[in-house]
């Protein structure tokens, strides 16, 4: 605060240092004009008083006085400019009381004039540390009021999705749940096959009654992986109704579909596999369909309680590079994400197998076989024919977008090696 009045003084200072300054100049010329005037003045009068002796002792004659005064005339009156210069220096007290009106007057209404229009609590240090530690602060008031208007906007204004997204965000945010599931059912209604709105409708929803995603929601689950069966929150909530039914493996292999989808080392990647591992251990360990029992009168010897899959569908192997055609090589950044799948030929866009890599990565040699399954369901052994195809993803996005770069290979047989899938086109 000390440092702020005193750069408001040297301000001070330095206006009526500016204003002043003209003031006294103006009177010190004005006094020294004054007294070049007095002296022209005398030297005519002497001049003058010379001359009228020589006319009176008869040295010059009457017109030579005549002349020679009419020269000493017109010489004071040339002059003429410094005897009112001379006048002007009258003015000399006005203009020192001037001076020190405004030397009094300058400090005295700038202080008032911010007292009355500034901040001096400003100054007050405290005030300013708080200030800085909540430069934005919205207060819970603010926040009611302006989901109101949003609300109030939304029923005059109903097919504006993003709006309706907005508020059931808002709402959630804000606890009230049964709130946030209505205006999330206002989108859906609206855009019924946008999968990551129906997982966030489902999310909603079971909150709502109670973190249960039985009924509805599952209904909702089902319908986004319908839309997109790559929506990373439509499968995690998937999985977890599977394992509120204490369906362990079924959950476990809906949060399986997830890990190619996810960086290796990201943290919901590591907690997807600690969910997997839970329903394992919990499963026991293994898929019911390996699991061993022993029944009395043969030996004690174990015996499959089902019978296991054929070798030749055990041994299935898809395999083959990926790379990127040196026309697009300009448009992919190193760190792009590519994404890497095989997938029926008919029907069904689902993944069988996916793998996650860089641009960096390329060209890449992939290998799939069942062990790799997305879903015990489905399985490349399950399909006789089958495509490979590659995404460079921009965004880091599952779901193809505009700008993206894509190539597939033809149908071929699982069991193909040496397979080469080109990446040459633009999404569009």
């Amino acid at each position: 605060m000390t440092l702020f009045w005193v750069y408001a003084a040297l301000l001070t200072a330095l206006a009526l240092v500016l204003l002043v300054t003209p003031l006294l100049r103006r009177r010190r010329k004005a006094g020294a004009s004054a007294s070049r005037a007095d002296s022209s003045l005398t030297v005519f009068r002497d001049q003058l008083g010379e001359l009228d002796a020589d006319l009176a002792a008869g040295t010059i004659g009457r017109d030579q006085w005549e002349a020679a005064r009419g020269d000493l005339q017109r010489g004071l009156l040339e002059g003429s400019s410094n005897m009112d210069t001379a006048v002007a220096a009258r003015p000399d007290a006005r203009s020192t009381v001037t001076a020190i009106v405004l030397a009094v007057a300058v400090p005295v209404i700038a202080v008032a004039v911010y007292l009355v229009l500034g901040s001096p609590q400003g100054l007050d240090p405290n005030r300013a540390n708080a200030a800085q530690a909540a430069p934005h602060a919205v207060t819970q008031a603010q926040i009611e009021a302006m989901v109101t208007t949003l609300a109030q906007r939304l029923e005059t204004n109903p097919d504006d999705i993003e709006g309706w997204v907005m508020l059931a965000r808002t709402y959630g945010a804000l606890g009230r749940f049964e709130q946030s599931a209505a205006a999330y059912a206002k989108a859906a209604a609206r855009f019924p096959q946008d999968a990551q709105l129906l997982a966030d409708y489902a999310d909603s929803l079971a909150m709502a009654q109670g973190q249960k995603l039985e009924g509805k929601p599952e209904e909702l689950i089902q319908r986004a992986l319908q839309a997109d069966g790559n929506n990373l929150k439509a499968l995690a909530l998937a999985g977890s109704v599977e394992f509120e039914k204490q369906n362990f493996a079924k959950a476990s292999e809906y949060w399986k579909r997830i890990l190619p989808l996810l960086p290796a080392d990201s943290e919901m990647g590591n907690s997807v596999r600690a969910s997997i591992k839970d329903a394992e251990d919990k499963q026991g360990g293994a898929p019911k369909s390996s699991v061993l029992t022993t029944k009395a009168g043969q030996g004690g010897k174990p015996k499959a309680a089902d019978a296991p899959a054929p070798a030749a569908a055990r041994d299935v192997r898809l395999s083959g590079t990926i790379r990127l055609a040196p026309a697009l090589a300009a448009r992919a950044a190193p760190e792009d994400t590519v994404f890497v799948l095989a997938r029926p030929a008919q029907g069904s866009r689902m993944p069988l197998a996916a793998v996650r890599i860089k641009v960096k990565d390329l060209p890449f040699a992939f290998s799939f076989d069942d062990s790799m399954a997305m879903s015990q369901a489905a399985k490349l052994s399950d399909f006789s024919e089958v495509v490979v195809a590659a995404r460079v993803s921009k965004s880091g996005n599952v779901t193809p977008e505009r700008g993206d770069l894509e190539g597939a290979s033809k149908s071929v047989h699982p069991g193909t090696t040496g397979l080469t899938v080109e990446i040459a086109k633009e999404v569009r």
